[in-house]
């Protein structure tokens, strides 16, 4: 009968770790995509090509990620004093996957593939981030 009990306790134990070491991995990559922003830049003057790529960034990060992920659109020229603008020597339209030190820079993919094949750029968004985490 002890040695009944004994086993019994021993394999809640091990449950017990293995659930609490999952959870804490759950929080440790939870952590990591919250780190991670995406930053769209823009003029005042803004092409189809220029609004499909905010559109179809903003759609692939709220698909993929909800709000773990931050989307953040700067207006450049509104807003030249932003030190996001000054930090990453914005002049242009710009995507931009960002985490810590680390600056992806996805404008040409995303100006080549926003209009004519908007799902291959949501993948490109979705593995630049995915090697982030």
């Amino acid at each position: 009968m002890k040695k009944a009990i004994s086993i019994i306790s021993l394999m809640l134990f091990i449950g017990i770790v293995a659930l609490s070491a999952q959870n804490n991995k759950d929080a440790t990559t939870s952590d990591q995509i919250q780190n991670v922003k995406a930053y769209y830049f823009h003029a005042n003057t803004r092409c189809v090509t220029c609004k499909a790529v905010e559109a179809v960034a903003k759609e692939a990060i709220e698909e993929y990620y909800g709000d773990k992920v931050s989307f953040v659109v700067i207006n450049r020229e509104e807003d030249k004093d932003n030190p996001l603008v000054q930090k990453y020597e914005i002049s242009g339209q710009t995507l931009l996957i960002v985490k810590g030190e680390k600056v992806v820079n996805l404008t040409n993919e995303a100006f080549l593939n926003a209009r004519t094949n908007p799902d291959k750029l949501k993948g490109q968004i979705k593995s630049t981030i995915d090697s982030m985490i």
